[in-house]
């Protein structure tokens, strides 16, 4: 007697047990499946850069010349400041020599701008000093020019790089307000092509007038040390003019 009450009470919780699954499965199936999110596609730097609009162009365009400018002038200062460790040491040797010849060939041989002040100072000796300085004056004027050839450019560059991203910000702001006008529906959809404009234009211009304005900054101060150098050289020539007996 026990053990039939036992089977039906088995049997009646296997059946509550089935129903159960049945029914919970019924409700997964019947419930909605949730949305899946869309995937996002990726977007490169090239892509990123095009959503500026037309002003994108001249930004590159200033952008290669900001570049090129750079390294050109970086490479021409660069040589210029090059001076042997032994140069006036050896004008004084072969002045004092009266080997003039050979003190001009050592200036020919060097690719400094102190080494052309200080030759047209030895072709000057025998006349006065005031005379001496102001050729070495004029053709230290003249090496300075040369040397700041295109420096203009990086100047003027960093200047209205900011200026091209300004205008791409107001064109990103009338595209705001045109596609608003088209629509009559104010939503990020209608604005988002607009702010991207905006946005990308005003940083663009701000990195490209950045760069420019520091690698003005370096050749600027490369170039300091180079009229330094040239400055000595012609302080140490007039003093071996003054030496006596010379």
């Amino acid at each position: 007697m026990l053990n039939s009450i036992l089977l039906q009470i088995v049997s009646n919780g296997a059946t509550v047990a089935n129903q159960v699954v049945d029914t919970a499965k019924h409700l997964a199936t019947a419930l909605p499946t949730p949305p899946v999110a869309p995937k996002q596609d990726s977007l490169t730097l090239l892509d990123l850069i095009m959503k500026g609009g037309y002003i994108m162009y001249p930004m590159g365009i200033l952008s290669v010349l900001t570049i090129y400018f750079f390294f050109e002038r970086f490479i021409t200062i660069r040589k210029a400041g090059k001076l042997e460790k032994n140069f006036m040491n050896n004008i004084k040797d072969y002045v004092h020599n009266g080997n003039m010849d050979a003190a001009k060939a050592l200036c020919k041989n060097s690719m400094a701008p102190a080494a052309r002040m200080v030759e047209k100072g030895i072709t000057r000796i025998g006349k006065p000093i005031k005379e001496i300085e102001e050729a070495m004056e004029s053709v230290g004027k003249l090496e300075i020019n040369r040397l700041e050839k295109n420096l203009s450019v990086l100047s003027l560059i960093g200047r209205i790089g900011p200026i091209f991203g300004f205008i791409g910000t107001i064109a990103g702001v009338i595209k705001i307000f045109y596609d608003i006008s088209l629509t009559d529906n104010i939503s990020i959809g209608v604005i988002s092509t607009g702010l991207y404009q905006k946005m990308i234009t005003s940083a663009s211009g701000l990195v490209v007038g950045l760069l420019a304005f520091i690698g003005y900054f370096i050749l600027n101060a490369m170039l300091d040390k180079t009229i330094n150098k040239m400055e000595t050289a012609s302080v140490e020539f007039i003093d071996l003019l003054h030496e006596p007996g010379k």
